[in-house]
């Protein structure tokens, strides 16, 4: 028999789906629009893909046991509890496809993420999610993930914060997409995404992923449908909880976050 509290969480992820899709929706008219006024000039462009929403994904983006909304501060009753960017300019790269994977699949590999709330120390599944981790290497050695905000903070029925578009709108991506990966991993359990998992968002496809991913900071009922290829330490699940804590713009559950998150530097390392 069906309890309120799982029927609560039902909801809220089916919710959450159906504003993924429609953002998704959204997107596809405007790129559908600009084609045709791309045509009409005679000018050429190209862009990157949206790759996301991810309920965390959209998807995707990122819903825990319980699935009540948690309540979030208007931006006007809360202190920011973060710094001030350090100076330098977000990068537009993108390349057309993914490059060789060439990390060795054998060794140890973290990602630090030096944000403005404090550093976000990554332990890495070099061997489970390969294209992953290689990708990440990739783009943080070019400096793609510098200076970029992490724009979306949800707090109702899934609990992430996602990063990892620099145009800071939800639809960037490096302009190529990476298969998905590590889909069985032992830590999710029931369709639970665990806390301290990071994962990949993706458009709700197969092997939609790009760049942009979400970092989980309560445990989330989600489709094991995002790769996940890595795990926050712990000083850096204190550093989520305070971003979390501030909340997000909408009130609603789902926006950008209260506090000013930004990624001063991502570095990959090998150990």
């Amino acid at each position: 028999m069906v309890t309120q509290e799982q029927r609560k969480r039902q909801l809220a992820r089916e919710k959450f789906l159906r504003q993924q899709q429609r953002r998704t929706a959204s997107r596809r008219k405007a790129r559908a629009r600009n084609a045709v006024i791309a045509s009409v000039l005679g000018v050429i462009v190209v862009g990157s893909l949206a790759l996301y929403t991810t309920g965390v994904l959209k998807d995707d983006d990122k819903a825990n046991a319980s699935a009540e909304t948690t309540p979030s501060p208007s931006p006007s009753a809360v202190k920011d509890p973060c710094e001030k960017p350090a100076a330098g300019a977000v990068k537009t790269q993108t390349w057309k496809k993914e490059p060789a994977v060439t990390i060795d699949k054998s060794a140890k590999y973290a990602m630090k993420l030096a944000t403005t709330c404090g550093d976000i120390d990554i332990a890495l599944k070099a061997s489970a999610a390969p294209h992953t981790v290689n990708s990440f290497s990739f783009l943080a050695g070019k400096g793609y993930f510098d200076h970029t905000k992490c724009h979306r903070l949800t707090t109702n029925g899934i609990f992430v914060l996602q990063c990892g578009d620099p145009t800071g709108t939800g639809s960037g991506g490096p302009g190529y997409t990476i298969p998905d990966e590590n889909l069985k991993d032992a830590s999710l359990k029931a369709n639970v995404y665990p806390a301290g998992t990071v994962a990949m968002a993706n458009t709700g496809q197969p092997g939609s992923g790009g760049s942009q991913f979400f970092l989980v900071f309560e445990d989330s009922q989600l489709p094991p449908s995002y790769t996940p290829f890595g795990t926050v330490s712990e000083s850096g699940m204190a550093v989520l909880k305070k971003i979390a804590a501030a909340g997000e713009n909408t009130g609603a559950g789902d926006g950008a976050p209260n506090a000013t998150v930004v990624i001063d530097k991502a570095t990959v390392t090998k150990s």
